[in-house]
């Protein structure tokens, strides 16, 4: 897309602020990030099945109680834009040049510039796939206690400090360097040292920090051990930070504006500037690398896994999917006392439209996407593919067992007490659903598309295209079913084919 276009789709998914809320929210999501070496932004990597600027969005929404969100986009601007969609309350922004963090704010402010606000700004990354609306919500309410300008969200690095790559948050220590007791000043932040600066530094080489009249030196190795680390997330009273904003230099190794630059302003200007550190430091860990994708994956499933271990049973706590909706909707069949008997296995995935019943079994490696409704007490076997497209609904009935290997597609109903055996594949579509009754045997080598099947019909080796198969024959009891075996509709297409 050209720049009008991206202009013109900004504009159409933009709405209107409300600032009356007294915060607004800016999720930088305007990055590539060349180090996860892939043509998707990184944005738009998942989580858990939900793209990291998406998360993030939510997280603010529900951390600061539905205020005012402005996103910066830029590279692959229209995708994530449009990842993110159109909604109340909500502006986007472009950032045309990658020119640092600090850029990509002050391109956001300028969206409530002339506005009558004077509340508080709140700056996410639009990579933190892990946030949720509780840490912010925690952040928000340490900002507003502590009557600072700003205050930095930090986390504590536990692994090897040369594999860390965030900012450094350097805190005045207890003692200057002239032997003198640093007093109240004692644990202040002074400044946010970026990795990449601190890598550009020679060894041994002095680095003074100056705050508030004092100073005090770190070398490159000094500041590489300092585990606390900056997770870029930011809260500003809106008068300093617009006061300050302008003050920012491209002096550093990357040339660019840093947001971080603001804490040392802030110090300069005698603004109170004070750090928050996060209760789970995994949650406010951000990625360049796909390794590090993968970990934060581990983590959200690891935390699915906390949330249902008593719940319901999962086979296997390292191996399998259940979408965020999916979860919510067990928690609700739990307060209705109907979840304790569904059992998932391994590596099996439920997309965010399934709906399970009591009682359900899913066994290993089954992949449920799409509108799906299991019913109480069904059974799915081994690699079982049931999905659809949007629209459409799949409707699965009560104690109703399919085996191993099957597949559903489309817009397709079965009905209570049915058995559908391997091998066999079911589609319907919006114009010719499927719809099977009751107590329906399928088995054999079966396709069926676009048909009706009344109850109590079984059916072997057989190719049904838009057919209506009826209850004809009463047995003993004087139950009616059918038999239908080896049924092919008429061939097509003859005359193109001959023998070789």
């Amino acid at each position: 897309m050209g720049k009008e276009d991206i202009r013109s789709l900004i504009d159409e998914l933009s709405s209107p602020l409300d600032l009356s809320n007294g915060s607004v929210g800016i999720i930088l999501a305007a990055g590539h990030g060349k180090r996860i070496k892939s043509e998707k932004s990184k944005m738009l990597h998942e989580i858990w099945g939900v793209p990291t600027v998406v998360r993030v969005r939510a997280a603010l929404d529900g951390g600061l109680d539905n205020s005012a969100q402005i996103v910066v986009v830029g590279i692959k601007a229209e995708e994530v834009a449009k990842s993110v969609g159109k909604d109340e309350n909500l502006k986007f922004v472009v950032q045309e040049a990658q020119r640092g963090t600090g850029d990509a704010v002050k391109i956001a402010m300028e969206a409530i510039e002339g506005a009558d606000f004077s509340g508080d700004v709140y700056i996410v990354p639009g990579d933190m796939g892990l946030i949720d609306e509780h840490t912010i919500k925690s952040f928000k309410e340490s900002f507003e206690t502590s009557k600072a300008d700003m205050m930095v969200l930090t986390g504590e690095y536990a692994g090897d400090p040369e594999n860390n790559q965030y900012g450094r948050i350097i805190r005045v220590p207890k003692k200057f360097d002239d032997g003198s007791p640093a007093g109240s000043l004692a644990g202040e932040v002074a400044e946010i040292r970026e990795y990449k600066d601190i890598l550009a530094m020679k060894d041994e080489e002095p680095y003074e920090v100056k705050h508030k009249g004092k100073i005090f030196v770190l070398d490159k190795q000094d500041m590489l051990n300092l585990s606390e680390f900056n997770t870029g997330v930011y809260a500003f009273k809106d008068g300093s930070l617009k006061e300050h904003l302008e003050s920012l230099t491209t002096e550093n190794v990357q040339g660019e504006l840093y947001v971080t630059d603001l804490i040392k302003i802030f110090n300069e200007n005698d603004k109170k500037v004070h750090a928050a550190n996060a209760n789970d430091s995994r949650l406010v860990e951000g990625f360049n690398l796909k390794s590090t994708l993968r970990e934060m994956e581990a983590i959200a499933r690891e935390r699915v896994y906390e949330k249902l271990k008593d719940v319901i049973t999962i086979e296997d706590r390292y191996d399998f999917f259940l979408s965020d909706e999916v979860v919510d909707r067990i928690f609700e069949l739990d307060e209705a006392g109907k979840a304790g008997d569904i059992h998932v296995h391994k590596g099996v995935s439920l997309g965010p439209g399934v709906h399970l019943s009591e009682g359900v079994e899913i066994c290993d490696h089954c992949q449920l996407t799409g509108t799906v409704y299991i019913g109480p007490g069904t059974n799915l076997g081994e690699r079982v593919l049931i999905s659809n497209f949007p629209g459409q609904e799949i409707k699965i009935g009560a104690n109703t067992t399919i085996l191993n290997g099957n597949e559903i597609k489309g817009e397709v109903k079965v009905g209570d007490n049915c058995v559908i055996e391997s091998r066999v594949f079911i589609t319907g579509s919006n114009e010719y659903p499927v719809e099977i009754g009751d107590d329906v045997h399928l088995r054999g080598v079966t396709y069926i598309f676009g048909s009706i099947i009344e109850s109590g019909v079984k059916i072997t080796h057989s190719v049904l295209k838009r057919k209506l198969v009826k209850k004809l024959s009463e047995d003993q009891n004087g139950e009616k079913s059918s038999k239908v075996r080896f049924i092919l509709p008429p061939t097509e297409g003859e005359e193109a084919v001959t023998d070789l």
